[in-house]
């Protein structure tokens, strides 16, 4: 082969070359997606973090207490901590904490039966207190009397009750926490068994006089 034969080889070989050259560029950014997803994967955790900030902030409040909600929801949430508070000694119808439920009631009252001044103080935390003046009352008789007066009871009979209302009986009063599909009815009761109790009823209530409805 001549020399002028070998470098027009040569140069054909170097043109050949070029394209594949030209193309290690594209090769290089190859990784380029790469990066982008890095990116796009950094900004998904901040706006993650973001979106988790006011589920930690309303985590620290009780619901309903200091936001949004029906009446119902705010009574339920001052009413499930309470579960478990016990008059101490038994039987005294006292306790610290209960003294605190009877504060929620005009008069200072003693220590006596107290599942209305339970339902009086849970209705107080609600904002939506009972009596014309938000006294609250320390009778069952009298607070369904008020709530009757008010436009604010609920015959039994017939009725479908909701979570949050108040469910009255003969001398004792609650709060209903839940009605299952089948019409049972649980509730959260002060004064039971000498402490706050959950009890779960027939669709009758076990035989609830009616219920009250403050929102």
């Amino acid at each position: 082969m001549s020399i002028e034969a070998a470098m027009a080889r040569i140069s054909e070989i170097q043109t050949a070359l070029h394209p594949a050259i030209a193309r290690a560029p594209v090769v290089a950014q190859a990784a380029a997606p790469a990066q982008v997803s890095k990116a796009d994967a950094k900004a998904f955790a901040s706006a993650l973090t973001s979106a988790q900030g006011p589920t930690a902030t309303a985590a620290v409040a009780p619901f309903g207490l200091t936001g949004g909600g029906t009446v119902g929801e705010k009574i339920l949430a001052a009413v499930k901590p309470e579960v478990g508070v016990a008059e101490a000694p038994p039987g005294s119808n006292d306790s610290p904490r209960i003294s605190e439920y009877r504060s929620a009631t005009a008069g200072a009252p003693g220590p006596g039966p107290w599942c209305a001044y339970f339902t009086s103080w849970a209705a107080k935390q609600a904002g939506a207190p009972v009596g014309n003046n938000g006294e609250g009352f320390g009778s069952v008789d009298a607070l369904y009397s008020w709530a009757q007066s008010a436009g604010k009871a609920i015959p039994a009979a017939g009725a479908a009750p909701q979570p949050g209302d108040l469910i009255v009986w003969d001398e004792h009063i609650g709060v209903v926490e839940s009605v299952a599909p089948d019409g049972k009815i649980s509730t959260i009761e002060g004064n039971s068994s000498d402490k706050v109790s959950q009890r779960t009823y027939g669709p009758d209530g076990g035989g609830a006089l009616g219920y009250v409805r403050l929102g």
